[in-house]
């Protein structure tokens, strides 16, 4: 293995700050897509760290790892390498929200990681930290034309050329991508104890958040926590509820589909807080950093502290919490559900509270941090930043949380930056086509007032969206970009292919009403008011009246694609387990399908509707003053875009497309 700390070569076609799971996916895909390319960190252990709950997926974000892995990312890969224990979240709900978790070897994902980017040619890792970016002026010839066509102004652009580095060093580069994470100006706290420090302890980067505001960024402070750490066999494990991993095991990529798992996982344990501990929270309430005013950021809305908790649900008599194992060969067991910034003392009083957790070694205390980031909505939906040319931002340092938002990003923004030195469009993945899509969008178009977490709530169009189809989805759109080798493609295309042939294999094949009739007795619930001959009778009369094909057999709610070989013949092909569950998904909820695309089509005239990021909201008569603000901040890249900006009514989207019309008939 090559050591790339350090080089000698100081030209690069670009440069990433930061080398978490953001950094990551952005270093890689730029030097795959063929830029020369450097990825800098304050230290080598940062490299895709896990300082928070050492796990990949969960609601939401299990289909974005899906989306990174269909676009050619490493994070589905890297976790199928290193995960100890596997679990498919919300089966007994609709496929919509099927969601993988695996929790992760924390130490091995960091060294796989590691080594990926040590092995990827064109891809140097540097360990120092960047304080400072490298700028130059140029004059934009692209001008504002008013309506008697005359030039009213000519725009200075401000493009980022290179960074300099605590070490006094110079690097050039093309375009940069900030993936600072919780590094920069980061802060952590444990009751009054106040340490200038990144996540983990490692150091943090200071002077560049420095730089960012006198250069007009809109810098904010953000805050996240995690909690403590303890000694695995200081637990007692009899007193909790054991949680197993799936007996079948569900890989992450696409490229790992018919690999069979056979691994000893590790068990998670549950446990609860209770009135004791919520007495404990509360006495001591005003010592918490969050509350005693020295903390300034703001936290996320939807993973609270444990005293954010017990604040804000007082009528609640227990919250739920996690015992989980942050690798196969280490002591320490993560805390997953009681975050806090309360002093060592009082959180050592309140776990001893907890059943199973009387007399735990806390090996490390919980700790809130605090850290900069970017408002968003001074971004581009391509991730690039509205104030400086060739800069693209992506991660917690956009005002996101998580893993999962950090990689989606960070893959985005890689992607972007290379088409933007090869001066080709930049990808934007709609809401309709992927979560990353909903993600970027909410990011650069509402904003966000808290660290952004992704659910599937948040996504319109759920059932488009489902983690088995993200190849479907993306893998094409990755492999026209380039970040999708050739050999994920072809597998790709021959997946497709197989599960299109099996879906209409099944819509052209009928079946015998007898064949029928017998197979619904056995397979479908007996309703509970009804006799069995009473509902033999109802099976027979659906029999003689339907011409049933296996496709329609399929869309019963009892009925599953397994269940159908008992009575298909030798044509049947042979499918994976993931080809099968596409197949039965297509089918089953073809109707409901198909109504959401019938939406999509509907409402993609607005998207289909281009904006100019230098129109002159101001000189369009009738758009209301709020809504000439929003559009002149955000500068929407589409009528879509404009349509979801918070103060933008209905009737401006109106007064716009009369707007476009006018301009339209005028060329």
């Amino acid at each position: 293995m090559i050591n790339k700390t350090e080089t000698n070569n100081a030209n690069y076609d670009i440069i990433v700050i930061g080398a978490g799971h953001a950094g990551c996916e952005a270093g890689l895909v730029c030097a795959r897509m063929g830029m020369k390319t450097a990825m800098f960190c304050t230290d080598i252990e940062s490299v895709a760290m896990m300082p928070c709950n050492p796990s990949i997926g969960g609601t939401g974000k299990g289909h974005l790892v899906r989306e990174v892995d269909a676009l050619g990312g490493e994070m589905g890969i890297n976790i199928d390498k290193t995960f100890i224990q596997s679990k498919m979240l919300n089966t007994s709900k609709g496929p919509a929200v099927h969601s993988l978790r695996a929790q992760a070897d924390k130490k091995r994902y960091h060294e796989e990681m590691l080594s990926t980017i040590h092995a990827q040619e064109g891809l140097d890792l540097i360990e120092d930290e960047v304080t400072e970016l490298i700028t130059s002026k140029n004059a934009d010839f692209s001008k504002y034309i008013d309506n008697n066509s005359k030039i009213i102004t000519e725009n200075e652009v401000i493009s980022v050329t290179g960074v300099r580095t605590s070490e006094g060093k110079e690097y050039s580069c093309r375009a940069l991508i900030i993936c600072t994470g919780t590094f920069l100006g980061g802060k952590i706290f444990i009751g009054d104890d106040v340490t200038i420090s990144g996540p983990s302890g490692l150091r943090p980067a200071t002077r560049l958040g420095e730089q960012l505001r006198e250069l007009g960024f809109p810098i904010r402070r953000f805050k996240t926590g995690t909690p403590a750490r303890m000694h695995k066999d200081s637990i007692d494990y009899d007193l909790m509820t054991e949680q197993k991993g799936d007996e079948k095991v569900v890989p992450f990529s696409f490229m790992n589909e018919d690999k069979e798992y056979d691994i000893d996982q590790i068990s998670c344990w549950l446990s609860y807080t209770n009135e004791t501990t919520h007495k404990i929270i509360r006495d001591n309430i005003e010592k918490s950093a969050m509350y005693s005013g020295n903390i300034v950021g703001v936290g996320p809305r939807y993973c609270p502290s444990i005293e954010d908790k017990v604040a804000r649900f007082a009528d609640r008599k227990r919250h739920q919490l996690f015992v989980e194992p942050e690798g196969l060969d280490t002591d320490l067991m993560y805390i997953q559900g009681m975050s806090s910034s309360l002093p060592e003392d009082v959180q050592h009083a309140f776990y001893a509270t907890i059943k199973g957790l009387e007399h735990a070694e806390i090996l490390s205390p919980a700790y809130a941090i605090e850290y900069d980031c970017v408002d968003p909505l001074s971004l581009k939906p391509s991730l690039e930043s509205k104030l400086m040319d060739c800069l693209f931002c992506a991660g917690q340092f956009n005002g996101s949380s998580g893993y999962e938002e950090a990689a989606s990003q960070g893959l985005i923004a890689g992607i972007n930056a290379v088409r933007k030195l090869k001066d080709e469009e930049p990808l934007v993945l709609r809401r309709d086509q992927a979560y990353i899509g909903v993600l970027i969008d909410d990011l650069v178009t509402k904003g966000t007032n808290e660290p952004y977490r992704i659910m599937t709530s948040r996504a319109e169009y759920r059932l488009l969206l489902r983690q088995d189809n993200a190849d479907r989805r993306l893998t094409g759109i990755g492999y026209e970009m380039g970040s999708v080798s050739e050999e994920r493609y072809r597998r790709y295309l021959d997946k497709k292919d197989k599960v299109d042939a099996e879906v209409e294999r099944l819509k052209a094949k009928r079946i015998d009403i007898q064949t029928f009739r017998d197979f619904l007795i056995r397979y479908e619930a007996e309703p509970k008011r009804e006799d069995k001959e009473a509902y033999e009778r109802k099976i027979a009369e659906i029999a003689e009246t339907a011409n049933q094909s296996f496709a329609d057999i399929l869309k019963r709610p009892a009925i599953r694609y397994a269940d159908l070989l008992e009575i298909d013949d030798d044509t049947r092909p042979a499918l994976s387990a993931n080809e099968a569950i596409e197949v039965e998904v297509m089918l089953k909820y073809d109707g409901y399908i198909h109504k959401q695309i019938n939406e999509v089509e509907k409402l993609q005239n607005l998207e289909n509707k281009k904006l100019s990021e230098k129109l002159d909201y101001h000189s369009i008569s009738g758009l209301r003053l709020e809504a000439r603000q929003k559009l002149s901040e955000i500068k929407p890249m589409t009528v879509g875009q404009a349509s979801r900006i918070s103060g933008v009514s209905p009737a401006d989207i109106n007064v716009l497309l009369v707007w476009l019309e006018k301009e339209m008939r005028a060329k």
